[in-house]
């Protein structure tokens, strides 16, 4: 597990979010701290996908905010947010079913090249074909590391699920950010996929990528993990790492209810 900073590169302080009259996060504050896999739990309903979209500008938070390297988020776009080095990936895939993989990844690394210019790419001038040549070889090298090589040149709509999702990756990572955020990233993956990605997320943060996780397969949570923030109701109702995870009461309780709780608080009572 590789060193952690002390300082944290995303802090969700004190953030609420209402729709009408419901409440769907309530005063949510934790920090993800630079250099460690953080992930968020919690029942369905919990919060989890509500907190990620303020994160990401795809949501104002009603109160409360987020900082990303100390700069306040509010306000802010996607696109700009992406661009300050924080990336995520969806629940749901998002390919260009009828073009290759490697396409699909030369599309969002189109999308961040801004160097060249309209006339450069019209009358592909020397430097759009350089930045051609570049951005094909960085597909490769992203296509390589999610472990799709041998799919490079097959359409993207004939891929698994699981595989679809890791082109996602691929496209996150084409931007080159300093902190990942992967919704659900293993949903759909059989056993050997979802051990395959557990290792592209350790390879990630050992490149130098924070990543914070939202995930409901709680053997891979608890094994890839550093710290686990654990949601109930739109509340924190737990922060620590997955051994005090696993034996706290209120995360017990959310997901198995109070008789389930109770009885595990016996079971470490009796071998206390």
């Amino acid at each position: 597990m590789s060193a952690v900073a002390d300082a944290p590169i995303l802090s969700v302080d004190h953030v609420g979010v209402r729709f009408g009259g419901l409440v769907a996060i309530s005063d949510l504050h934790f920090d993800v701290r630079e250099g460690e896999i953080l992930s968020l739990i919690g029942p369905n309903g919990a919060g989890k996908t509500t907190a990620f979209n303020v994160v990401t500008g795809f949501l104002k938070p009603t109160q409360g905010e987020v900082r990303f390297r100390g700069a306040n988020l509010a306000g802010l776009s996607p696109n700009r947010i992406n661009r300050l080095g924080l990336a995520r990936t969806f629940q749901r895939t998002s390919v260009f079913p009828n073009d290759t993989v490697t396409d699909n990844v030369l599309i969002g690394l189109h999308r961040e090249d801004a160097g060249a210019s309209l006339l450069d790419a019209i009358f592909n001038l020397p430097r759009e074909r350089a930045g051609e040549v570049a951005r094909r070889e960085k597909a490769r090298g992203l296509i390589d590391w999610v472990g799709l090589s041998s799919r490079a040149n097959e359409r993207a709509g004939s891929l698994s699920y699981g595989e679809q999702r890791l082109v996602g990756v691929a496209l996150a990572l084409a931007t080159e950010p300093t902190m990942l955020l992967l919704d659900e990233p293993v949903s759909g993956m059989n056993a050997s996929e979802t051990q395959n990605f557990m290792r592209l997320i350790r390879s990630v943060r050992d490149r130098g990528v924070t990543i914070l996780l939202v995930e409901h397969d709680m053997p891979m949570v608890m094994a890839v993990s550093d710290r686990i923030v654990a949601l109930n109701h739109g509340k924190l109702i737990a922060d620590g790492t997955p051994d005090q995870i696993r034996a706290d009461p209120a995360v017990i309780e959310a997901y198995l209810g109070k008789s389930a709780a109770a009885r595990e608080a016996g079971r470490e009572a009796a071998h206390a």
